[in-house]
């Protein structure tokens, strides 16, 4: 074997390459939610514990295949254009939305969201890295104070990160990650099969459903032809 051949199987997964995976998941969930402009810094800092911050923080623990826990602190500006464009893509009447990041809806709405990041990074997880983990249900929360969190299991060596995002109004807000110090290597190499949209699912199925529809009523415009026929 070719020392390139054995580099080529040999090729690891770091702790920055779980974050970058995390960062995408972010990007993609919030641009489907309406926030398309949404970017992060290249440059992302080492830090030495994970907080809750102001205005609203929210973490999920996620544990399997490695454990770690994630936390993304929004600036009341952040979470409400966030929470804005997402509702009023949903064509949500802008006179219906909440007016304060303190709402209780605003929590709601960002709590889904964040569901749906940790969701989506669960999943690339387990495509891109032939893995498994769980997550927990995020706690949301608006607060005026720095709340220290840690996660309720012991991290084998924990590695702490922390990215700043922009949103399209240039509004900032911030992901935290803290896991165990991890490295996935790579054996062998794999197909690796593009991911399934679920919004390719439901229209998949929203078409087939229609065509089906579509065919049995052509089915029965036959069968009232032949009756009238007297066939």
């Amino acid at each position: 074997m070719t020392p390139l051949a054995t580099a080529k199987r040999s090729r690891s997964v770091t702790t920055e390459e779980v974050l970058l995976i995390l960062c995408h998941s972010v990007t993609d969930v919030l641009g489907n939610a309406g926030n398309r402009e949404v970017s992060y810094s290249p440059m992302v800092q080492k830090i030495n514990k994970t907080c809750l911050r102001p205005d609203i923080g929210c973490f999920v623990i996620f544990d399997g295949g490695f454990s770690g826990l994630v936390i993304i602190n929004f600036t009341a500006a952040a979470a409400m254009e966030i929470y804005r464009k997402y509702l009023l893509s949903m064509g949500m009447p802008e006179n219906e939305l909440a007016q304060y990041h303190t709402s209780d809806e605003v929590g709601n709405v960002m709590g889904e969201i964040m569901n749906q990041i940790v969701g989506d990074f669960t999943n690339k997880v387990r495509h891109q890295l032939r893995t498994s983990i769980t997550q927990s249900q995020p706690k949301m929360m608006a607060i005026n104070k720095q709340v220290q969190i840690s996660v309720n299991t012991t991290l084998d060596q924990p590695q702490s990160r922390r990215v700043t995002f922009s949103t399209e109004d240039n509004n900032i807000f911030y992901m935290e990650l803290s896991m165990d110090k991890t490295e996935f290597i790579k054996l062998h190499d794999f197909d690796e099969v593009a991911l399934e949209d679920p919004d390719d699912i439901l229209e998949e199925n929203r078409e087939r459903e229609e065509k089906k529809v579509k065919e049995n009523l052509e089915n029965d415009s036959n069968d009232d032809l032949m009756d009238d026929l007297g066939i």
